[in-house]
């Protein structure tokens, strides 16, 4: 509907047809999940337009309830079969492919029983079904959709069991800011089945892979979606490696006259340059603009995107930007991790919330591969400053230099952003060094100091086994007692530990700061049951 709307705009002749498979157009598919739960109490609101307020508003011819059939490029016609079943032909000069993506629907034994969450006949079918109170529902899949489908089926009132293949929730996230989701969601009686899957799905119960049965009757299916391909390979357009229609710069297939918009079409990353599949709606919206213009004949800009996504999890917001951890890896990629643990405003200003910030930076010229953020507060808008950052090319030092809104309930005199600038910048420059929470054990093997600088208070309330403790303030008249050798130094969240690592390199010693204190090793330490008591 942007593409269309959009051509509209530009040509106030041009006649534009929309077909359209279900009984809907224009409607906010994002919001579905909570008319589930009842946030959003009437259904009607969700249905941004009509095709009858379309055609008053815009002149459009949208016929609902309409299939495509086949797409036949060498007459230039579609053939749609009609609401009624009558099957006629129309003619275009341009066509825009904008099918979508269809649910994953996996093939397990009694998988009928469960439902998707991707139409407004969808959500109302799940609708009737919670109207029936059933005793307890299973989400299979703990991405996005899954985690808000399970909220929203809590604020129902229905125990709810989530079901993940992965060891982690959100697969964007990296591990240690996944669990803080998993304490979230689990605090709010969601029951997680983590590192498993589904084998069977009978009427009344469910039966995972480890042996677990859950009494259910109501299944929600959230395991992921791919691109509905189905006409464009019927036409002969080509297919790209990540399974959507391929697409230039301007929207165009393979056949210039036909154009591909939306979750159908591959997306180029704007790191590597290759292909990808981001199926989110600003994206979508954005590649039907640059086609109508493009038809009509306007200059466009090449779409890329960072992948760019937030969601609500209960109490927490959950976002990220760019690349993770794991790709990085997985691409051999040179990055430096930098964990923070800010307060969303001014810390004595009242109501303050802490989050988890991380941030990959590219080692050593600086470049902003991606970040990720998890708190009750303030989280959106950095992660969409960090997101602006990344897509002006701006590096990481230079996030120190953003001039940005502040007042104590809103922010803090140097923000968060900011401080991962300056974090970066001391990195980069070799000022300091840090290492990550999975290198601790390793460093401790290896016979490293593993060095607490907090204060005695916080030291005996819980502690990296095998730390020895000296607060930060007495630092400097009791370095003696510090063992030669390496140490690794850390405080709660990292910012002590960079004063004492900065100290004890200048004197002599070896050190490296624990990047993100021991509130990040702590967050996955306390979920593997770790002991984190500190020793006498």
């Amino acid at each position: 509907m942007s593409a269309a709307t959009r051509m509209r705009r530009l040509d106030p002749d041009a006649s534009i047809i929309v077909i359209e498979r279900s009984g809907f157009v224009s409607y906010a598919n994002c919001g579905l999940p909570y008319y589930v739960g009842g946030v959003i109490a009437d259904r009607e609101s969700l249905l941004l337009q009509t095709p009858e307020s379309l055609d008053a508003r815009f002149a459009l011819d949208v016929r609902i309830g309409s299939n495509v059939l086949l797409v036949d490029r060498d007459s230039r016609e579609v053939e749609v079969q009609g609401p009624t079943g009558e099957v006629y032909r129309l003619p275009f000069d341009f066509l825009i492919l904008s099918p979508g993506a269809q649910p994953v629907v996996p093939p397990i034994p009694g998988i009928e029983n469960a439902y998707t969450l991707r139409t407004v006949e969808d959500v109302s079918r799940i609708a009737l079904a919670v109207a029936n109170k059933p005793d307890r529902a299973v989400v299979i899949g703990g991405g996005f959709i899954g985690l808000e489908s399970a909220e929203n089926l809590i604020h129902r009132g229905i125990p709810t069991s989530i079901v993940e293949a992965q060891e982690q929730l959100i697969a964007p996230l990296d591990y240690e800011l996944a669990v803080l989701v998993h304490e979230e969601v689990r605090k709010h009686g969601v029951d997680l089945h983590l590192g498993t899957g589904v084998v069977q799905i009978n009427p009344d119960q469910v039966t995972l892979s480890d042996g677990t049965v859950i009494e259910s009757t109501l299944v929600i299916c959230a395991i992921g979606v791919r691109p509905d391909i189905s006409l464009a390979q019927s036409a002969g357009l080509t297919i790209g490696s990540r399974g959507g229609i391929v697409i230039n710069e301007f929207g165009q297939t393979s056949d210039p006259a036909i154009y591909a918009v939306g979750d159908v079409a591959e997306k180029i990353d704007a790191f590597d340059g290759e292909s990808t599949l981001v199926p989110l709606a600003n994206i979508a919206n954005r590649q039907g603009r640059v086609a109508a213009d493009h038809i009509m004949g306007r200059p466009v800009r090449e779409v890329t995107t960072i992948g760019t996504a937030i969601v609500k999890v209960f109490d927490l917001t959950v976002a990220v930007t760019g690349w993770n951890e794991k790709r990085l890896v997985a691409q051999g990629v040179p990055f430096q991790a930098i964990h923070t643990h800010p307060g969303s405003h001014a810390g004595y200003y009242p109501g303050a919330e802490e989050m988890a910030l991380k941030l990959l930076v590219h080692k050593p010229e600086g470049q902003i591969l991606g970040a990720q953020a998890v708190g009750r507060s303030g989280v959106d808008k950095r992660i969409d400053v960090i997101a602006t950052a990344m897509k002006s090319g701006l590096l990481a030092p230079e996030l120190a230099d953003l001039e940005l809104a502040y007042a104590p309930p809103f922010g803090s005199a140097k923000d968060p952003v900011n401080m991962l600038g300056y974090i970066a910048e001391n990195l980069l420059s070799g000022l300091t060094k840090n290492v990550q929470w999975y290198e601790v054990d390793a460093l401790a093997a290896a016979g490293a100091v593993i060095l607490d600088v907090r204060n005695v208070e916080e030291f005996a309330d819980g502690a990296i086994p095998g730390s020895i403790n000296v607060p930060l303030d007495d630092l400097r008249t009791r370095m003696s007692e510090i063992p030669d050798g390496p140490v690794m130094v850390y405080c709660k969240v990292g910012q002590r530990g960079h004063t004492a690592t900065v100290l004890l390199r200048e004197n002599g010693f070896e050190a490296v700061n624990l990047d993100g204190g021991f509130t990040t090793w702590s967050a996955v330490a306390s979920s593997k049951g770790l002991v984190t008591a500190a020793k006498g």
